[in-house]
């Protein structure tokens, strides 16, 4: 069967638009890598979704050759030279750790996954229903390179969320004491209780008080009486001599 056929020419004019937009698509990582390159550091970007189009470029190859599509063959392999170089330029440029876990990730994804899905299905499958299979495999893996990205949007996504509330709560509660605040400085001092070293103050009973006595009448009467009875005394004493 052959690789190139253009038997239908809409199909063939839809799968040249669906390789110039998956091209663009490969492209669309090269700024970041020339950055790394210019500054020589990884700045903290993650190898896997590289290393995954690499796997599922890879398995798409073998879809592909398996239907006898040249389409499908051609933009695949240009994939997998591309991200072949970008992880190249990852491990060139990044630290230990990341580099080891890069050079793990290839191992166990490109060599032994690869590998494995090749002589299971060569060996279990067998005709449209091997393509079939190999089809979902390639589609559940070129649907798991645009989910990776959602493993760093998630949390950063919850936590915009909860900094929000906090700062609305925080607003909110602050407005709050700012206005028990002025409250309290609009009460006048004599109604301000103080409670401060009251500890040792009794109650001390003492006599009522009656506003209406007027006491310094009351001075002025005993003085006047005691002054008659002085006259009173002198003129007996001055009969009786």
């Amino acid at each position: 069967m052959p690789l190139f056929s253009i038997q239908n020419p809409w199909v063939f004019t839809l799968g040249i638009l669906g390789n110039v937009v998956s091209f663009l698509v490969y492209l669309a990582p090269a700024p970041t890598f020339y950055r790394m390159y210019k500054r020589k550091s990884t700045e903290g970007f993650h190898s896997f979704p590289y290393v995954v189009s690499l796997f599922s470029a890879m398995l798409w190859i073998d879809y592909a050759v398996v239907r006898s599509d040249m389409l499908l063959v051609t933009i695949n392999s240009i994939g997998c030279f591309i991200e072949t170089i970008y992880i190249v330029f990852f491990i060139a440029h990044a630290p230990k750790k990341p580099r080891i876990f890069t050079l793990k990730l290839v191992i166990l994804l490109n060599f032994v996954g690869f590998g494995l899905i090749c002589i299971l299905t060569e060996i279990l499958v067998k005709g449209a229903k091997k393509i079939q299979v190999l089809g979902w495999i390639c589609v559940s893996l070129s649907a798991s390179v645009y989910i990776a990205p959602l493993s760093i949007m998630v949390p950063n996504v919850v936590g915009f969320i909860f900094g929000m509330v906090q700062m609305a709560l925080y607003i909110i509660y602050k407005n709050l004491k700012m206005k028990n605040q002025e409250e309290e400085q609009k009460l006048p001092s004599n109604v301000k209780p103080n409670t401060i070293n009251t500890s040792g103050i009794h109650p001390v009973c003492s006599l009522p008080i009656d506003e209406n006595i007027n006491y310094e009448a009351k001075d002025q009467e005993n003085v006047q009486d005691q002054i008659e009875l002085g006259q009173k005394e002198e003129d007996d004493a001055s009969h009786q001599i």
